[in-house]
């Protein structure tokens, strides 16, 4: 609330309007000074938000803050600002031509109900560009573009935001000697507000359609889309709804049993590039992960990219992960260190990785798909007699447990842990056995 009473939210600096003679824009922005007064608001309490078009000059006439910005963007800057900081009262000005324009974002922040309040001030054409029709132009009416009238059906945006979502929708005019008041309920309102004010464009709408505010009057009744509060919902605001979530979530642990503490530790002095390549449905990237974790829970640092197309259980499945005694700054493996062939799709995928390796990396490669062209060592996967059964369903696992045998980047016991930390019960169970191969 403001410490001191304003006699006005209007910057009588800027004054008088820049608007053509008898043009609504003006009682609506007294409207709307009226109703922040009698809100006693602080202006910095307030943020309005406008785009392009007439009454995209309106923001300088007020002593609170303001943002201007692209045509049809403005309730996409005002739901941002809202995000930010929800205390503020945010509230958009536009005309009919940013909603036609900026329709996309109209019908989503009402579906979202988002806590902003959309001042729409409607005089049925595009009047800062010459008076072209707009969204909202009445059928039959002559406008710069529509010499011989509209036969575009207008769009009723108090029924579009309505039938969307939106929290509080009214409809009004720029005549209506309640609308401070009914101003001050959209803002008060928990959600997204929107009132479609109607009003008289004097230079353009006016005189090419001998319209005033008797016809205005009469085109709202002879389209059925009536004045007044047409919604009033309870349903809270995108914004409430966002803390309440946030709260639950700072109640509880947000990582879950994925907070791996050290535990283990481990001898390694540089950094292991290690690149799983495989099939879609072996569970190349969950291997990845178990590699991951074993890391960390040895100390180490570590990252883990994964690569797959969209196509489920058909294609390549491939691990790329960085294992070091110092931070990983770059996640990328340009030449791995290690590469492990596990599927065809897989070493076709990662072709152009194994073919730079050095003399000095490893590609160890499952049956079949040795032979490859690289100058690093080449030797097959070797896993214990016993674990024969289990290569066809669970040769990642495998290919897991092998590497930390035979790398000894982190004891083979961290990997064990991974998998009773960081796997569902019944997955635990099948790759503590997997891994028992290897004892």
């Amino acid at each position: 609330m403001a410490d001191k009473q304003l006699d006005t939210f209007i910057a009588e600096e800027n004054l008088p309007y820049e608007f053509c003679p008898g043009c609504s824009h003006g009682k609506i922005l007294g409207a709307l000074s009226d109703s922040l007064k009698q809100q006693n608001l602080d202006p910095s309490e307030v943020v309005i938000v406008t785009d392009i078009g007439c009454v995209g000059l309106s923001d300088k006439y007020f002593v609170t803050h303001a943002f201007h910005g692209l045509h049809g963007r403005a309730i996409t800057y005002a739901s941002g600002i809202k995000m930010q900081n929800p205390k503020l009262n945010v509230i958009v000005m536009i005309g009919d031509g940013g909603c036609g324009i900026g329709g996309h974002h109209l019908l989503n922040a009402a579906r979202l109900n988002t806590d902003i309040t959309v001042l729409v001030f409607n005089n049925f054409n595009f009047g800062m560009t010459g008076g072209q029709h707009s969204v909202t132009t009445p059928l039959d009416s002559i406008t710069a573009t529509t010499t011989l009238g509209s036969t575009d059906a207008p769009m009723d945006i108090a029924g579009t935001a309505q039938v969307n979502g939106g929290g509080f929708i009214a409809r009004a005019t720029a005549f209506d000697k309640d609308l401070p008041d009914v101003i001050e309920k959209a803002m008060k309102h928990d959600g997204f507000s929107l009132i479609d004010i109607w009003e008289l464009c004097t230079a353009y709408f006016v005189p090419r359609n001998d319209f005033g505010r008797k016809e205005m009057l009469g085109y709202m009744g002879g389209m059925q889309m009536s004045s007044g509060i047409l919604q009033e919902t309870e349903r809270p605001s995108f914004q409430t709804s966002y803390k309440n979530i946030q709260q639950q979530a700072s109640s509880q642990n947000p990582m879950g049993g994925l907070v791996l503490e050290t535990k283990f530790s481990s001898d390694l002095t540089k950094p292991v590039r290690i690149v799983l390549a495989g099939a879609a449905g072996q569970k190349v990237v969950s291997a990845g992960n178990l590699l991951a974790s074993a890391a960390t829970l040895s100390g180490l640092w570590t990252s883990r990219r994964a690569d797959f197309p969209i196509t489920i259980q058909t294609g390549f499945s491939v691990a790329e992960i960085v294992i070091s005694p110092e931070p990983v700054l770059y996640s990328g493996i340009i030449k791995p260190d290690v590469a492990v062939l596990i599927a065809t799709e897989g070493k076709a995928k990662i072709a152009r990785l194994t073919k730079v390796m050095e003399a000095s990396g490893t590609i160890y490669f499952a049956d079949g798909l040795g032979d490859v062209d690289s100058p690093a060592n080449q030797l097959p996967l070797e896993f214990p007699e016993s674990a024969k059964k289990d290569i066809r369903k669970n040769i990642s696992a495998l290919t897991a447990g092998f590497l930390t045998k035979e790398l000894k980047l982190f004891p083979f016991e961290a990997l064990k842990d991974a998998v009773r930390q960081i796997q569902k019960p019944k997955i635990t169970e099948i790759n503590l056995g997997v891994l028992s191969h290897f004892e």
